[in-house]
């Protein structure tokens, strides 16, 4: 008996909550803060006229006084996403639409499959009932309608619908939260790629300019090849880290004006394998020293688990490799280099050429293209290299949008 009267509490406690929230987050014209469930809108469909007076009088002196009615079924679906009703109160037996297909079109509807509907009928068939509760009917009246039932239906009826409409709007709001967060934590994460690339290229190029065109460049090419538009997006990013390595690389290699000598050639070739270590996820046994040392140690290594910097690394390690083998670090040939490789290698050579360095002036477009013509099938895969040539006019484009500033407007 007593887990009876705990239910029965538990019950009434729920219907109370329920009656205070149609109060508080109902869909009232005015939007005051005093609404009460008798601000519900309520709309009745009889074919009957005087049944809808006789109920329309009840609730009118319960204070129901938002009440919409029709004596036309044919017209109930276009009234109801006219009024938007909060309830609707449905004949069953009805001559031109039954009220069980008009359950069955608003349950159909995506604006009206939420709306409840209480069955007001004469008809005792079980089977009618039964089916009435299959197309969602919330409650059943008998006809003719009892006043005071009337109102305790509604208003629990009305409490069941104002809850779920407050954990809808509660859901809604978590996922447009998660969403704002989402996009500012992809914001994050890309200022913070961009900053890295930038604090390697600044050191031989002044304006940084040079990793946002290969990112763009390389994003063309892997998109005329066919990549989807994340992978597409993934590669841009890490295209820009292509370079990170040259932190590791003295100012007098970086900035000397000249050629190159062999000692300082090996020097230089060395920003790749600097690249890869800078962004590489750490061996197993420095993520077991750095677990054991600090929490700061753990976020450190949590980033490294990002796709982006994993792709970052192989395109830092394998950007100067050459198609025919020739290329260094290690001198890998055809297909033994990743395919982001082969991109960025473009990419990074087009813009080389295409802008000014310490030991060159910018070489015309037409020059740029020529090189990287003759380069085909010996420097550059030939693919890559025909997919970039379908999109140049693109690519020329993105160099006119992004060109280096003088030093001195930045500082």
């Amino acid at each position: 008996m007593s887990n009876l009267n705990e239910q029965m509490e538990l019950m009434a406690e729920t219907c109370e909550q329920g009656l205070n929230l149609v109060a508080s987050s109902h869909r009232s014209p005015t939007n005051d803060e005093n609404c009460t469930p008798r601000d519900a809108c309520v709309m009745i469909i009889d074919d009957e006229s005087i049944n809808i007076e006789i109920v329309k009088a009840y609730l009118e002196e319960e204070g129901f006084d938002n009440l919409v009615a029709t004596t036309e079924a044919s017209k109930a679906m276009d009234m109801i996403r006219q009024h938007k009703p909060d309830i609707v109160l449905l004949d069953i037996k009805m001559p031109e639409i039954s009220g069980l297909e008009l359950l069955r079109m608003m349950r159909r509807d995506a604006e009206m499959m939420m709306i409840p509907a209480i069955v007001l009928t004469a008809a005792n068939d079980p089977q009618v009932k039964l089916q009435a509760l299959r197309l969602g009917a919330s409650d059943f009246l008998a006809k003719p309608v009892d006043p005071s039932e009337l109102t305790l239906r509604l208003e629990n009826v009305l409490a069941v619908k104002a809850y779920q409409d407050h954990l809808a709007d509660y859901s809604e709001k978590l996922e447009q939260q998660v969403r704002v967060r989402t996009e500012e934590l992809v914001r994050s994460r890309q200022e913070a790629i961009h900053c890295l690339a930038r604090a390697g290229e600044f050191r031989d190029d002044d304006t940084g300019r040079h990793v946002t065109r290969v990112g763009r460049y390389a994003a063309i090419i892997a998109s005329e090849l066919g990549f989807p538009q994340a992978a597409v997006d993934l590669i841009e990013q890490a295209a820009q880290l292509h370079d990170v390595g040259k932190i590791g690389i003295p100012d007098a290699i970086l900035h000397k004006p000249g050629k190159l000598d062999p000692q300082e050639f090996e020097i230089i070739q060395e920003h790749c394998n600097i690249g890869r270590r800078i962004i590489n996820p750490l061996s197993h046994e420095e993520s077991i020293r750095l677990k054991t040392h600090t929490s700061v140690g753990l976020q450190i290594m949590g980033s490294t688990n990002s796709p982006v910097l994993r792709l970052a690394a192989v395109i830092a390690a394998t950007h100067h490799e050459k198609w025919d083998g020739s290329g260094y670090p290690k001198g890998l040939a055809g297909n033994a280099i990743p395919i982001e490789g082969r991109i960025v290698a473009v990419a990074d050579v087009f813009d080389a050429l295409s802008s000014a360095r310490p030991y060159k002036e910018a070489f015309p477009i037409d020059r740029c293209l020529k090189i990287l013509i003759d380069s085909r099938g010996k420097h550059f895969d030939p693919r890559v290299l025909d997919a970039f040539l379908r999109r140049k006019e693109e690519a020329i484009s993105v160099r006119e949008d992004y060109v280096d500033f003088d030093r001195d407007d930045i500082l």
